[in-house]
């Protein structure tokens, strides 16, 4: 009996050490200038705020990840980026899990907040404001960009359709990066 309570304090012990480790990393993490590749961050307050006509962001092509900070909120995140026809977006999925929703809490806040954000891509800052799409043409693009950035999955038809539904019934949610002013 004394084995296996000494063997359970071990594993307790065991699997302790690593929480508290991880949990000590996002709260050091929670105030720095961008978030890391795991943990949020605080606030996007280094690089050049941009100014200037809206930008063609086509040029996020080539670019896999950008920073994004939800002013509600104050904290940033490493996020996917896409564009369609000149305009660029974020999309977060599992939306319709519990565990997705808890996961992906941005893009919660986002649609039930202000929108506003900041991103920040190659160190210039952009401010935004995040616009759901749940329906309309501009979701086809949305859908082939995801597909061909990011899945595997071969464009076509059939698959950006299936994409597309994913975004109209809420298992994605797809957010345009629109300008402050519109």
């Amino acid at each position: 009996m004394k084995a296996i309570r000494t063997s359970l304090q071990i594993i307790g012990i065991l699997l302790l050490i690593p929480a508290v480790a991880m949990a000590t990393l996002r709260f050091e993490n929670r105030n720095d200038d961008g978030p890391s590749i795991l943990f949020p961050g605080g606030e996007l307050v280094s690089g050049e705020l941009y100014s200037g006509p809206e930008p063609n962001w086509d040029f996020t092509s080539n670019i896999q990840t950008i920073e994004l900070e939800l002013e509600d909120t104050g904290s940033s995140r490493v996020i996917w980026i896409l564009n369609a026809d000149g305009n660029a977006y974020v999309v977060s999925g599992y939306m319709n899990t519990f565990l997705g929703r808890l996961w992906k809490d941005w893009a919660v806040v986002a649609d039930e907040g202000s929108g506003e954000a900041v991103i920040r891509i190659d160190g210039l800052r952009y401010e935004r404001q995040l616009q759901r799409i749940q329906s309309g043409d501009e979701l086809d693009g949305v859908a082939e960009s995801l597909l061909r950035k990011y899945t595997g999955v071969p464009v076509t038809p059939e698959s950006i359709a299936n994409q597309r539904a994913a975004i109209e019934s809420g298992s994605t949610w797809a957010f345009r990066l629109a300008p402050r002013s519109e």
